[in-house]
């Protein structure tokens, strides 16, 4: 199936893509084809984000969204509180402390997957051809290196390799260039950084893992467009992240928990963080009465400017989390992820009108260094080093003082290097042992029944599509020294040691519970873990995330 562009990923970046590709299509009276592959069952199914979103990105791809039914207009930001907690306290940390651009003016919050779900419409509306249930499985390339397209995944494979009644080849998707979007620590930009080294001069990416809920709370409780941010308590010295409680539309609240995989302590668990979070007076106090409605989780990318790799490469460009636009101390990645889109759109569209295909797209890369988004990162590129290097206390005040250094227009002369995520680990007889308490199924939860509620469904008789490089490393090494830290850092339960009792542990995968968050193969010390996509359709289906 040939097309101009193919687009991996239906997330914010790849239908800004679409949609931007086809608007400049119409603008010079030309045709662009252009298709886009999505691996969840819908639109929407695996996205998750807090959500509060700025909308500069969207004002340029569809100035009057407003008008056009887009759900994200519904809950504008109307108060924004960020709290340092203790135990049982919460500290208020005034607005003047911070830039202007922390403050969170003129956001929305909201659903992202709802607004995914909107994109795309607009997208069809102008001709896009999106086709979910269809993960992209593997890289094509011509015979001159470049790359050619995509083919999706086999269906109906059983777990043995064997085929099955139903099963159904994979198609092959050319294009004359390739974008992919597939988010954090996608399974085929892993690939394609690794093939044209395209990292070689970035510094490692490094990442946190967000873990959400959905709630619907006391209505006497909701207060539309309100938006508090936490840090400190419950994490210890040994772990950095920080917390959000959203009040959206319809009476709910969207909080969550993110944990920066730089932790060192192997017996911390990210899904027992965010349960203790909840049992804070503060917190409690917002969710009594109400009742937890939704579940999900999904890594973050932390490094920042410092961490994104080279752009493009021949035949295609990474956009969105693919390359990793988030701006850490804004929690904000979306209007990036967006802008990125429009801007490889843009390049690739001058291209294909110029009847190139198949080259290094230059013009993207050179268009993010002139723009607002490059500054933006470039501001805030040593907030995350800074907490990691001196810790949550003085290490937040020192990226303080350079934010408003770098926005006042006084540039930092360095910039800080990060360390990869599973180098950080201590051995488990150096580290604390957490005691977390039990789940009281009221505010807090299991990891088990939280899976329940993120409708994730996986065909059992499938390959397992969390692959071992070596299945004797999670029992031989990993366990002795780290007591298997996947059996914690998984907020899913889709790793755990069984038999340890009686002499004979084993480890044991339930991929079907997997949510596709990817911190295993991010956070695996030894980097055994390799992620790689099931069946198309499979994973989480989250309705409102």
């Amino acid at each position: 199936m040939p097309y101009d562009v193919v687009i991996v990923g239906a997330g914010p970046a790849g239908l800004s893509a679409a949609i931007r590709l086809k608007q400049l299509a119409a603008e010079k009276d030309a045709e662009l084809s252009v298709c886009v592959l999505e691996k969840g069952s819908e639109v929407g199914a695996h996205i998750l984000s807090g959500a509060v979103i700025d909308p500069k990105s969207l004002d340029e791809l569809i100035p009057d969204w407003r008008d056009k039914g887009c759900p994200l207009a519904e809950v504008p930001v109307t108060e924004n509180l960020h709290w340092i907690l203790t135990a049982k306290r919460k500290f208020n940390l005034p607005h003047f402390i911070t830039p202007p651009f922390m403050h969170n003016k003129g956001t929305y919050t909201g659903s992202l997957g709802n607004l995914c779900r909107w994109l795309a419409g607009q997208a069809e509306e102008l001709g896009v051809e999106i086709f979910p249930g269809f993960a992209a499985a593997e890289i094509l390339y011509n015979d001159d290196g470049s790359v050619k397209g995509v083919a999706t995944g086999d269906m109906g494979v059983a777990r043995d390799g064997t085929h099955k009644p139903d099963y159904t080849p994979g198609l092959e998707i050319h294009a004359k260039y390739t974008f992919l979007a597939e988010g954090v620590r996608g399974h085929l930009t892993k690939q394609l950084i690794r093939t044209f080294d395209l990292a070689k001069d970035s510094q490692p990416q490094v990442y946190g893992i967000g873990i959400k809920e959905l709630w619907d709370i006391d209505p006497a409780l909701h207060s539309p467009g309100r938006v508090i941010h936490t840090q400190g308590w419950p994490l210890g010295d040994d772990a950095n992240g920080g917390s959000w409680l959203y009040h959206q539309a319809n009476g709910q609240v969207s909080l969550g928990f993110v944990t920066w995989l730089n932790y060192s302590n192997p017996h911390l668990s990210p899904f027992q963080e965010m349960q203790r979070w909840k049992t804070h007076p503060e917190i409690a106090a917002i969710l009594k009465g109400g009742k937890r409605v939704s579940y999900g989780a999904r890594a973050i990318n932390d490094g920042g400017l410092q961490s994104i790799p080279k752009l493009v490469f021949p035949g295609g460009a990474l956009i969105g989390c693919s390359a990793g636009f988030l701006n850490v101390p804004r929690l904000k990645g979306t209007h990036g992820a967006m802008k990125s889109g429009i801007m490889a759109a843009e390049a690739a569209a001058d291209a294909i009108l110029s009847q190139r295909q198949h080259d290094e797209l230059v013009a993207y890369p050179q268009a993010f260094e002139k723009s607002w988004l490059y500054k933006e990162l470039s501001i805030v590129r040593n907030v995350v080093p800074l907490v990691k290097q001196f810790g949550e206390v003085l290490g937040t005040v020192l990226s303080g003082i350079v934010m408003w250094l770098e926005y006042f227009g006084l540039k930092m002369p360095f910039t800080m290097k990060h360390h990869p995520d599973h180098e950080s680990l201590w051995r488990k007889d150096q580290a604390r042992k957490i005691d977390y308490p039990k789940p009281d199924g009221v505010l807090t939860f299991d990891r088990l029944s939280s899976v329940f509620i993120s409708n994730t469904n996986h065909e059992e008789d499938q390959p397992v599509h969390l692959t071992l490089k070596d299945p004797d490393i999670p029992v031989k090494y990993d366990l002795p020294m780290y007591d298997e830290p996947a059996q914690r850092y998984c907020p899913a339960g889709v790793y755990e040691i069984v038999g340890e009792e009686t002499g004979d542990p084993k480890f044991v995968i339930n991929a079907q519970n997997c949510v596709h968050c990817k911190t295993c193969d991010i956070k695996d010390p030894t980097q055994n873990i390799n992620w790689v996509v099931p069946e198309g359709g499979g994973g989480p289906n989250y309705p409102n995330m």
